[in-house]
């Protein structure tokens, strides 16, 4: 006797299968290999119910003797169930195996470990109640058939008002707002749109690196530039450069910021030299200990194309950003988007626009602000008490360790390895000559009592490390 049939109440209305009415073999051989394939590659899975014999020899074209044959030689080697008034069901497949589903990246976590990697975001903070509400808002809203290359009218209001709440900066009568699908998105369409294949951009080694696969993707040559312990060294910028990428407020992954004087020298140098400027403000709202200076964007909006992300201050899983820029900036950004059929999706913006719309995005923020300080000093505790140094600037998600060498910095990230945590290292970060080494540890993804288990292994290993 059979088994019992877990009934998914999946109905399987079409199948892609093939006939070749010219191969040896009768048809109903073939179409049982057809189905027995369709059972172990996941077309179909255990507790599918089967087209009826009818639908299936009409889609097919064939008799329906040619799929009673199949279907019945199937029942007998243990694939298929029938039940009387209900169906045909397929009552067993392989499961698939994880590697099939989906491949890893390099820079994937690995779960099994305690991750310290930069750039994450602090989700914990998150209130689960305002997240769902969002959801269901935005799922309330009816079906849009219109692509809105410039992004969803309220998601661009709800950015307007943050920028200028959060960050100062007010969109001017020549300036626009663009919804992207993060900074790596809106990277390669400013690559396309406002560059050629062969320009040349300058970015901050060590920098994003994401940024700067995005510039090669489009045929952009990539120029790394040092930094100091005031950001991108304007005085080492060639000339001949289209662009400069810069993360001003707090860089990535050296955590240093950009004072007031070297923004007013890096603008003098895009006037002088007509380059543009690509300020990556990604965690710019992360800035707990004092008043944030001004943005690029404030002090030359026709030269900086400011950029922004939910990435680091909400969820990886919204994948959406923004960009405000020159009319004339955004102008061949929309062509781009015209021309190549893209738009930043739109299920994002409508979400984070209902997240803000009753003050939940601002009273995230806040939360945020105030969890980050303390696991700031947790971390920066644990360090110095095993004689490291400490470097950053008092903001963001993320602390710098320096290293005396490669060597140094390989060691602890493999001895924190094999003792169960995740370290990054500078040596991913350089696009150019190594000339900085250290690991960039962060602090916001972990629950508190995971970060403190972790950070004391990381401490132990720098420590040794750096020994």
């Amino acid at each position: 006797m059979n088994s019992p049939l877990l009934i998914r109440e999946v109905v399987v209305d079409e199948l892609a299968l093939s006939i070749d009415r010219t191969a040896p073999g009768p048809l109903a051989v073939q179409l049982a290999e057809e189905l027995r394939a369709a059972a172990t590659d996941g077309r179909l899975r255990s507790g599918d119910r089967l087209p009826s014999s009818r639908a299936l020899a009409g889609q097919l074209g064939v008799s329906r003797t040619v799929v009673t044959a199949a279907y019945d030689q199937l029942h007998a080697e243990g694939w298929l169930s029938g039940r009387h008034g209900s169906g045909t069901y397929l009552l067993a497949a392989p499961t698939i195996a994880p590697e099939h589903i989906g491949v890893r990246t390099p820079s994937a976590p690995d779960p099994d470990l305690l991750d310290l990697a930069p750039g994450v975001p602090c989700v914990a903070t998150i209130d689960p109640a305002a997240w769902r509400r969002a959801w269901r808002a935005a799922g309330d809203r009816p079906p849009s058939a219109a692509k809105r290359r410039a992004g969803e009218p309220d998601y661009l209001a709800t950015i307007a008002e943050h920028l200028l709440r959060h960050r100062g900066l007010t969109a001017s009568r020549d300036a626009a707002v663009l919804a992207t699908g993060g900074t790596g998105a809106a990277v390669g369409e400013l690559a396309r749109a406002l560059l050629r294949p062969g320009d040349a951009v300058a970015i901050e080694d060590p920098g994003y690196q994401r940024a700067v696969g995005g510039f090669r993707a489009a045929g952009i040559r990539v120029v790394p530039v040092p930094l100091d312990a005031d950001g991108i060294r304007v005085d080492r910028i060639p000339t001949g450069i289209r662009g400069v990428y810069c993360t001003p407020a707090h860089q990535f992954p050296l955590g240093v910021r950009m004072p007031a004087a070297r923004r007013v020298e890096l603008v003098d140098f895009a006037r002088r030299t007509g380059a543009w400027i690509i300020e990556d403000d990604y965690d710019g709202e992360l800035r707990y200990d004092s008043a944030p200076l001004p943005l690029l964007a404030t002090l030359a909006p026709d030269l900086v194309i400011h950029l922004g992300t939910t990435s680091k201050i909400l969820s990886t899983t919204l994948g959406v950003g923004w960009l405000v820029a020159a009319r004339k900036v955004a102008e061949a950004v929309l062509a781009h988007r015209e021309s190549s059929g893209t738009c930043p999706a739109a299920a994002g913006q409508v979400m984070l626009a209902e997240f803000a719309r009753h003050g939940d995005l601002a009273r995230h923020l806040r939360r945020l602000r105030r969890e980050m300080p303390p696991r700031r000093a947790l971390v920066v505790s644990e360090l110095r008490a095993r004689g490291l140094v400490v470097a950053g600037d008092h903001a963001g998600s993320h602390v710098l360790v320096p290293l005396d060498s490669a060597a140094a910095e390989q060691q602890a990230v493999d001895t924190a390895r094999r003792r169960g945590v995740a370290l990054d290292s500078l040596a991913r970060h350089h696009s150019g000559d190594r000339h900085t080494f250290g690991t960039p540890i962060g602090y916001a993804a972990l629950s508190r009592a995971e970060l403190r288990d972790a950070v004391r292994i990381a401490a132990e290993c720098l420590a040794d490390a750096a020994s």
